[in-house]
């Protein structure tokens, strides 16, 4: 699940948006091995195939390089992108289990309530609306 549109992506540097594809299925898979429930059933449930299609597709209409099984040439594979998605999920696991707990708890949140409850900045979008 990516919450950023294609139409703000100049917002974001396009390698970001690659590993912000991969942290769902990189932080399921996070969840369920830190709280003794991981099985390769359930790993393999996690997979969000559809996210790294988007990446790819996306990156590739900017003139990125990203490709499922390989290296490409000045490009970096899926895996690489998995990789930089884990480093920062790992950095901030504490507080995406404090906002995955509130979520839990109340229908909506807003990004303001989220960065309160993180203790992260909640930056606005350039010509964004809320």
């Amino acid at each position: 699940m990516t919450s950023v549109s294609v139409e703000s992506l100049e917002a974001i540097h396009p390698w970001r948006f690659a590993a912000q594809a991969a942290a769902g299925e990189i932080a399921q898979v996070q969840y369920l091995m830190v709280y003794g429930l991981w099985t390769p059933e359930r790993a393999m449930a996690c997979a969000a195939g559809h996210d790294r299609d988007q990446a790819v597709d996306v990156l590739g209409s900017l003139g990125y390089r990203l490709d499922h099984g390989r290296v490409p040439a000045g490009g970096k594979s899926w895996a690489i992108v998995q990789g930089m998605a884990r480093r920062r999920i790992g950095y901030l696991w504490r507080e995406i289990r404090t906002v995955a707990e509130a979520m839990d708890k109340h229908t909506t949140l807003t990004g303001d309530d989220i960065a309160m409850l993180s203790g992260l900045s909640n930056p606005r979008l350039i010509g964004g609306a809320a």
